[in-house]
């Protein structure tokens, strides 16, 4: 492994981490699915009794939190898989025409999978 492809190593490492953290502020490991991340409902619990509102308020946040979820699950994976890329020699390399993906892309978003040509 290159001295560069560990450099991009560590950042994607650092950004799993943080990725890791964002998921569980808004959600759960599926406990059926260890691959997956499913949004959990808010603490406080519905009652029958509840107002409306509170009750709409609870729904709108618990969908506000699966949009932020899928988005983040999304960047999750990416920084997986080029993870992965960084053990079976194919990082920095892009998935269409194999050349080297430019560094100042990679410093962006270590996890790009194209260069600038193919973005």
């Amino acid at each position: 492994m290159t001295q560069k492809t560990e450099h991009y190593k560590k950042l994607l490492e650092n950004e799993l981490k943080e990725l890791e953290k964002d998921l569980k502020t808004v959600g759960r490991i599926n406990p059926d699915n260890p691959k997956d991340w499913q949004a959990v409902p808010s603490d406080a619990d519905v009652t029958v009794g509840a107002e409306k509102e509170e009750v709409a308020e609870k729904i709108e946040s618990f969908e506000s939190d699966t949009a932020v979820l899928k988005q983040l699950e999304i960047k999750y994976n990416e920084v997986k898989e080029a993870l992965n890329r960084t053990h079976d020699g194919t990082f920095g390399y892009c998935i269409i025409c194999k050349k080297e993906i430019e560094d100042d892309r990679l410093e962006a978003n270590p996890a790009a999978k194209t260069c600038k040509d193919h973005m």
